[in-house]
């Protein structure tokens, strides 16, 4: 029995899509565990880089359903948008190694050491929050990268499994 092009085509952007998918989620439990099992403390840019895995990975598991319930146009287009957030992502990675890197200075809530006025009835909330991480302040490097520079890493790597997953669901439509 043969099988058709189209049917090749759905396996290959199910088969990236799920790459994806589990890049997306290890990229974010990687993350976790760095902060909550290891002791690092993100900084502001740590936690806006996670918005995007947050976001693909439900994105991406209901990308998968539709796919699988032969919606492949639809799925072509959620491929595309979690496809775009992983590029703004890793513009944003760019950004904070940047920071890093001293290139640029980074945003006023990066600072890390900012005294800020406080309210008589968020003093107790304030003392027992966590501490601002400086964006500049490298808390690790492996193999060179900081965690921004990996992040920048699987961003790239996320919009090709993306695209790619997109283009096959778009040729499995014909």
């Amino acid at each position: 029995m043969a099988v058709s092009t189209a049917k090749i085509a759905n396996r290959a952007s199910y088969q990236w899509g799920s790459l994806a998918l589990f890049m997306s989620a290890a990229a974010i439990l990687t993350a976790l565990g760095f902060e909550y099992l290891a002791g690092y403390e993100p900084c502001e840019l740590c936690l806006q880089q996670r918005y995007a895995y947050y976001a693909t990975v439900p994105l991406l598991f209901a990308t998968l359903i539709v796919l699988s319930a032969g919606q492949a146009t639809a799925a072509t287009a959620l491929f595309f948008v979690a496809s775009l957030m992983f590029l703004a992502n890793g513009g944003l990675g760019v950004y904070h190694a940047g920071i890093e890197w001293n290139f640029w200075t980074g945003p006023a809530s990066c600072s890390g050491g900012a005294l800020k006025p406080l309210a008589t009835g968020s003093l107790m909330k304030e003392l027992t929050a966590k501490p601002v991480v400086a964006c500049g302040l490298v808390q690790g490097r492996f193999l060179g990268l900081s965690f921004a520079g990996w992040n920048v890493i699987a961003s790239i790597a996320l919009v090709i499994a993306t695209l790619k997953a997109a283009s096959a669901a778009s040729s499995s439509r014909f």
